[in-house]
C-alpha cells in the first residue's frame, strides 16, 4: 500500500494493519520528512487518544492529515505508533 499526497509518496508498506477501513502504516515505512507535529488530539472510546501530524509537501500543508496512537488502549495495542491518513491522502495498492 502507498499513501500519496500532492504528488509525493508519504508512506509505502506491504504490512499495513487495517482498522475500521483505515490502513495503518508501520512507523518505519513513513517518510518523516513530510510530517510536522500537530497539537491536535482526539479520543476514540476503544483505541484511546490519537495524536496528529500535518503533512508538508512542496510548500503545501495538509493540517492533521495523519494520525497515530502513541499509547493506545489494550484493544488497539497492535497499532501502537502506526500512522494512518485521511483528508485527501490517497491510500492505494
Amino acid at each position: 500500500m502507498k499513501a500519496i499526497w500532492n504528488g509525493a509518496v508519504i508512506a509505502e508498506s506491504d504490512q499495513t494493519i487495517v482498522v475500521e477501513g483505515n490502513h495503518y502504516f508501520p512507523p518505519e515505512s513513513v517518510n518523516r520528512a513530510y510530517l510536522r507535529p500537530s497539537s491536535t488530539h482526539t479520543v476514540c472510546p476503544w483505541k484511546g487518544t490519537a495524536s496528529y501530524y500535518t503533512l508538508e509537501v512542496n510548500g503545501q500543508a495538509n493540517p492533521d492529515a495523519a494520525w497515530y496512537y502513541p499509547d493506545p488502549k489494550p484493544a488497539a495495542a497492535n497499532i501502537k505508533g502506526y500512522i494512518a491518513f485521511w483528508r485527501g491522502v490517497k491510500v492505494q495498492p
